[in-house]
């Protein structure tokens, strides 16, 4: 089974924490996972979660509450892509309640949610919790960090029949929250051996001769250029402010935080996944359970709290083995956090600033999607057929509830978009557009 599993995946083989917590899932009822950020722990315990469903039972058997609707999405599409024969459901803030109630009437085996949404559910008594065997709770650190323990606390009260606990956190803790009703585990611990994710990262620091910072960080990105870079602030306002003074000096970017409508949010990691817009200046938000592959660079405009800050936001880039550059930013008063012992080596900016160049994909939006009936291979038939693209103009195509998007080479949208624009998706017209 796992075999086929992996195959779906298109994993080769699984690393040394999934094998041991796979092999652990087997001999303790309750699991704490210590595993650094881009480690792979979806898989970890998505296995495990597989191995105790039953097909002949009706109801919801899995329960995994996540910190934020992003990761929450994440495990839906990778459970999906497993092909295991279960259903899976998401839930979360920002989704249409009543969509999610009508998808409890009939409960998938696992269902993956916030644990603000979940316990609303759970309050309306729209599903029944009598079923659910195993509960994950995934990026735990977080959801605390995120203020969800009297949510946690109040769903934990209501599964009466739990057989098996797992909890994963990419940082240690001292005690494991008595809420959660795990009190002696089998600890997993791979937190001290990072070299998986850290050791391809390369730090270096750049220092302005001045309080403002926006002089360098312009600089670092033009040196770039379209090269995926994350730049991290610590406040949302500080997002938008340097948002701004770089649209002021026309530099095309992203900006993502908490303050976000869904929709927008989901729109702007499409776009930066499929290299439309390979700059998104964040919030911590994204520091933790986005799937953003491919990522080059991070950058600290915003210098870390803590070690462990800067170690889930260098776990972006050097992911499972990649390279990835990581740049602190030093304005004239900074100085190096003390958790970095040795002085990093002094990144060197050109004398002349370039604008990046034009990127190679623009996102094409299709107004149409899972909810209703359109799929990942509709899009790419009719825009390899009707819009008469080759395999190589295509790139990265993604299906919302309600929306679906897919990268196009710039030098081709607008032609695709003429070929197509009587086109129907399963003999239904879409408005297709070029995505702002």
């Amino acid at each position: 089974m796992i075999q086929k599993t992996l195959e779906n995946l298109k994993i080769e083989s699984l690393n040394k924490m999934q094998l041991a917590a796979i092999e652990a899932a087997g001999k303790a009822p309750d699991i704490l996972l210590l595993s650094p950020t881009g480690s792979g722990k979806t898989i970890a315990f998505l296995l495990p979660v597989l191995a105790s469903l039953l097909s002949d039972s009706p109801g919801i058997q899995a329960l995994i509450l996540v910190p934020s609707r992003e990761l929450a999405l994440q495990i839906e599409q990778v459970f999906k892509q497993m092909n295991t024969g279960f259903k899976v459901n998401c839930f979360y803030g920002g989704h249409a309640t009543k969509t999610e109630r009508n998808n409890l009437t009939h409960p998938a085996a696992v269902v993956v949610g916030t644990p603000g949404r979940i316990a609303h559910h759970l309050r309306n008594d729209n599903f029944d919790t009598g079923s659910i065997h195993t509960l994950v709770l995934d990026e735990f650190d977080k959801s605390l960090e995120f203020g969800f323990k009297a949510e946690m606390s109040f769903i934990i009260s209501q599964l009466t029949r739990l057989k098996k606990r797992i909890l994963t956190s990419a940082t240690n803790m001292e005690a494991i929250p008595t809420f959660t009703r795990i009190t002696n585990p089998l600890v997993l611990d791979f937190l001290s051996n990072r070299s998986p994710v850290t050791a391809a990262i390369r730090v270096k620091f750049l220092k302005s001769d001045d309080a403002d910072k926006l002089k360098i960080l312009f600089a670092l990105i033009c040196k770039l250029q379209n090269k995926s870079t994350l730049v991290f602030c610590n406040h949302r306002e500080a997002v938008e402010r340097i948002s701004l003074l770089l649209q002021d000096r026309g530099l095309v970017h992203g900006i993502f935080h908490g303050g976000l409508e869904q929709e927008e949010r989901e729109r702007v990691l499409i776009k930066f996944r499929n290299g439309t817009t390979p700059t998104l200046i964040t919030t911590d938000l994204a520091s933790r359970g986005l799937d953003i592959p491919d990522i080059e660079a991070v950058i600290h405009y915003q210098l870390p709290a803590t070690q462990d800050i800067f170690t889930h936001r260098n776990g972006r880039t050097a992911r499972m083995n990649a390279a990835g550059t990581s740049y602190l930013l030093l304005s004239a008063t900074d100085h190096l956090p003390p958790f970095i012992r040795e002085t990093p080596e002094e990144e060197v900016l050109s004398e002349k600033n370039v604008l990046p160049g034009k990127v190679a994909w623009r996102t094409l939006y299709i107004a149409a999607g899972k909810k209703e009936k359109i799929n990942k291979m509709d899009i790419v038939g009719m825009l390899l057929q009707k819009g008469k693209l080759a395999k190589e103009e295509l790139g990265l195509v993604e299906v919302l509830d309600h929306a679906s998007y897919a990268a196009v080479r710039g030098d081709k949208i607008r032609a695709v978009t003429e070929f197509i624009r009587n086109e129907k998706i399963k003999n239904r017209k879409v408005r297709i557009e070029i995505s702002a």
